[in-house]
């Protein structure tokens, strides 16, 4: 009797082990190479914004695990016969984090609001494909006449001006992702802070603390809930790689999103498959201030430029993460073809050097009368290697460098200030795989990326004609000429084409490399 009563007290104790094992939270800590600065999508511009937001909202589409387009809170739709009328269907059990139904007006709402100017969006040309959407974000028509309508809660028509091509897959963009109208029109701006936040992702954000975490938990009104398998996802800010890398070893975080390149060869002695590099679709280049009186003279940024050897860049500083770049545009981007490289990507580095010290010479520069530049940098190893490299390189052409770094706020601050800085690193990744994506950046209008301050009626009027063309090789021709323009130009100094560089943990699951470097949580899991 004693026996089995002993037994049964046990049997009862191994029951609820397990089914606290089975309940026990799953926590995916996940680092993030930098602190966001905003959550608002309506007024954010770079990727480790996005890889947050993602989580917490779903637009009318979404990504997949492995960077494709898949169905998000729109279960489906077509496109007119002319190409210009987008008819979304929305699924009938698309909630927001309290419970609200997700409801066509619901994305009118938050279209018109990017597009107002007084929302004060960075990124609100990217949706200028929409009809009256430039406009709008110009003053000139009020928000009510943008080109978006409900039908009904469950039918949302967008009409564009033109066909465009990559319409659909750019919506899956921070700038498409909806904000819950009654939160906003109830708290405004605040309605980023925790305590009011309400959103429609398989996340919800539970905490914000700058330079310490961002805690997101399951949303169990999200529509896919079911299938979500991670509770808590915690953001960690890492800007420091080498830290971050110790982190990983120490099985702190589950995954990172960059490495510290110096140590590339112990990374992937030491680590194997748990180092993920993959083709990216981005441009790492150097801004160059068009406002300087010295670098405003053409031969400057070009002798710059033509003194860089990248492959040194790609090789000793990356550690072979990236691939030397004469184009802003990358290679292998869908509706182009070849990019516009630079006339002297074949030349060999001493050729180029030479060229180079006889631009500076002509534009009156040289040893004995030195240029004299600050190159700006965010926080980041690598970007320092970088910079500290290109001073070394630009050194023998009579060129003095000095050095700034900041943090990324404050980087990507100063680049929006016009006119302070004369050089500064900045990446750009393809929001969506079209040549467009990249030229828009240095359109003359383009307040939020333009950091070169670059302003070329001819460039604009190409970029303008492109968008007004339907058929794909002629537009393809057509900004091949603008890139043509701009590789001659060089408002920015494209260096490297990115890789992505990825830490993941064999516990986490799902994870899958992809051109985008997309990974939604909501794919993934975790074995202990």
């Amino acid at each position: 009797m004693f026996k089995s009563a002993r037994m049964s007290i046990l049997a009862t104790a191994l029951m609820a082990a397990t089914s606290m094992s089975a309940m026990a939270e799953v926590v995916y800590h996940r680092g993030n190479s930098g602190d966001p600065e905003t959550l608002d999508q309506h007024k954010t511009s770079t990727v480790v914004e996005a890889h947050i937001l993602r989580d917490l909202y779903e637009g009318l589409v979404a990504y997949s695990a492995g960077g494709e387009i898949i169905p998000g809170v729109a279960e489906s739709w077509s496109t007119s016969a002319d190409g210009k009328t987008l008819t979304f269907k929305l699924r009938q059990n698309a909630k927001w984090s309290n419970g609200d139904p997700v409801v066509a007006g619901d994305f009118v709402f938050s279209l018109q609001r990017i597009m107002n100017p007084e929302t004060g969006a960075k990124y609100a040309n990217i949706l200028y494909p929409i009809l009256n959407a430039e406009e709008v974000n110009k003053g000139t028509a009020k928000p009510e006449e943008l080109g978006v309508k409900a039908v009904d809660d469950l039918t949302l028509e967008i009409t564009l001006k033109a066909p465009t091509p990559y319409f659909v897959d750019l919506l899956a963009h921070q700038t498409g992702l909806p904000v819950h109208p009654a939160t906003v029109q109830k708290h405004g701006t605040d309605f980023v802070k925790p305590e009011f936040f309400v959103s429609n992702g398989p996340f919800v954000l539970k905490e914000f603390v700058p330079n310490s975490h961002i805690k997101a938990v399951k949303n169990p009104n999200f529509h896919d809930a079911a299938n979500v398998k991670i509770d808590t996802v915690m953001f960690h800010p890492t800007e420091d790689r080498g830290a971050a890398l110790r982190r990983f070893q120490a099985g702190e975080l589950h995954s990172n999103d960059d490495i510290p390149t110096e140590q590339v060869d112990f990374i992937r002695k030491e680590l194997g498959d748990q180092f993920k590099v993959a083709p990216y679709l981005g441009t790492y280049y150097f801004a160059v201030n068009m406002k300087n009186e010295s670098l405003a003279k053409k031969e400057v940024r070009q002798a710059l430029s033509m003194a860089v050897d990248r492959d040194f860049l790609a090789e000793e500083i990356w550690g072979g993460t990236m691939v030397s770049a004469y184009s802003l545009v990358p290679p292998g981007i869908n509706n182009y073809g070849e990019p516009a490289f630079a006339s002297y990507k074949d030349m060999s580095q001493i050729d180029r050097e030479e060229k180079a010290a006889e631009l500076l010479k002509a534009a009156g520069y040289g040893p004995d009368k030195p240029l004299k530049i600050e190159i700006r940098y965010n926080t980041s190893e690598n970007h320092k290697n970088t910079s500290v490299a290109l001073a070394d390189m630009w050194k023998p052409l009579g060129v003095e460098v000095t050095l700034l770094n900041t943090d990324l706020k404050t980087h990507y601050a100063h680049l929006r200030d016009k006119g302070a800085f004369d050089l500064a690193r900045a990446g750009w990744i393809g929001d969506y795989s079209d040549p467009q994506n990249f030229l828009f950046l240095v359109e003359s209008d383009n307040d939020g990326f333009n950091y070169a301050n670059y302003a070329n009626p001819d460039y604009d009027k190409l970029m303008d004609e492109a968008a007004a063309t339907t058929d794909l090789e002629k537009r393809a021709e057509i900004l091949k000429q603008a890139e043509t323009m701009f590789m001659d130009d060089l408002p920015f100094i494209p260096m490297l084409y990115y890789a992505s560089k990825n830490l993941v943990s064999p516990k986490l699951k799902g994870f899958e490399t992809n051109l985008q470097d997309v990974h939604p949580t909501r794919f993934m899991s975790i074995s202990e």
